[in-house]
């Protein structure tokens, strides 16, 4: 097992990044500031995480708007190191994002008791970023929920890997028309709106979507809670391709390493078995929802919220959420060579 994991987890350049961009955001620190952005990496700290406003859950870490210039160069700088360019210009839009909302719930006269600011995003550091003991790091916030785990100094978990957006599409000036996450719902709705009757059967699983993720914040997900749909196996070609594609945009959220890696674990479990499912209209400005569900890993995405144009979407792995399953292996094979000496 821990020979697989090795081979599907390995992403040592990235992983030397991290620390590399980790160690200098720390340095950029006062002591005060360091106490509220760092943890250790083993109990319940690293697990929490939400990607609702402040107000729905306080968090840990240390936020954007207590930083300086040169701490925000370096907590961007962090993030960065994990995430590809897209991803990276995605998670940078979102936090901006806020300022739309706000600007969209002023429009629509509405009296929110909630505070939309960019700089609400917290930064942790969990363990001490090196290159043999594992440690790892989160970004967290309204719509960004990006959590790292680095084991043995090139081993990397990348979930859960949560972004979102409201709204989807900016219906004001000066950005109007922008949309922050157009291919999780454009790819999607084309693959569905590409089956034959007989498949598309096997794919919509309901006319109502879901109002938002079915699981959550789950510290754990279980292959139980997401619904099963049409298996990959079972589709055409062009099909086939269009959900493969789906999926490594998700993957792809993360640096390129990392995605390919996790691409690799996701082929070396089986493709044939994965299969999409589709609640709700195809139309767009419907609110519709559908899950991905794999050997290894699982995607959900929902856009129900304020009339069809507010997403949630997340990439999660059945073991392998905040590297549970390199940190066993690591463990395992440590304590195999305590035995052996």
């Amino acid at each position: 097992m821990a020979v697989e994991i090795e081979a599907t987890s390995r992403a040592p350049a990235t992983a030397r990044r991290m620390a590399e961009a980790a160690r200098a955001f720390l340095a950029t620190l006062n002591e005060a500031q360091r106490k509220a952005a760092t943890f250790p990496l083993f109990g319940d700290e690293r697990y929490k995480w939400n990607y609702r406003p402040l107000e729905n859950m306080p968090r840990n870490g240390l936020w954007l708007i207590a930083m300086t210039a040169e701490q925000r160069r370096a907590a961007l700088a962090l993030l960065e190191s994990g995430t590809s360019a897209r991803g990276n210009d995605r998670s940078i839009r979102i936090m901006g994002r806020e300022t739309t909302l706000r600007e969209h719930e002023r429009a629509d006269g509405m009296v929110s008791m909630l505070i939309r600011d960019p700089e609400l995003y917290w930064w942790s550091v969990f363990g001490e970023p090196g290159d043999h003991e594992p440690w790892g790091w989160r970004v967290s916030g309204h719509h960004l929920g990006l959590h790292f785990t680095i084991v043995g100094g090139d081993l990397v978990s990348a979930t859960p890997f949560f972004l979102g957006a409201n709204p989807a599409e900016s219906r004001l000036p000066p950005n109007i028309g922008d949309r922050i996450l157009p291919d999780e719902e454009d790819m999607a709705r084309a693959l569905v709106g590409s089956l034959d009757t007989p498949r598309k059967a096997q794919a919509v699983i309901s006319p109502i979507a879901p109002r938002d993720i079915l699981t959550d914040v789950n510290r754990r997900v279980w292959p139980g809670v997401i619904p099963r749909g049409l298996r990959m196996g079972e589709m055409a070609e062009p099909q086939r391709r269009g959900l493969s594609d789906l999926i490594r945009v998700y993957m792809g959220r993360a640096s390129d390493e990392i995605a390919n890696v996790a691409w690799a674990k996701a082929e070396r479990a089986g493709l044939d078995g994965v299969t999409f499912a589709w609640s709700g209209p195809e139309a767009r400005g419907a609110g519709h929802y559908y899950a991905i569900s794999g050997p290894t890993f699982m995607i959900e995405y929902d856009n129900v919220q304020n009339n069809g144009n507010h997403i949630h979407s997340v990439w999660r792995e059945w073991d392998g959420d905040w590297g549970e399953d390199v940190l066993a292996a690591h463990y395992r094979e440590a304590n195999g060579h305590h035995h052996g000496h």
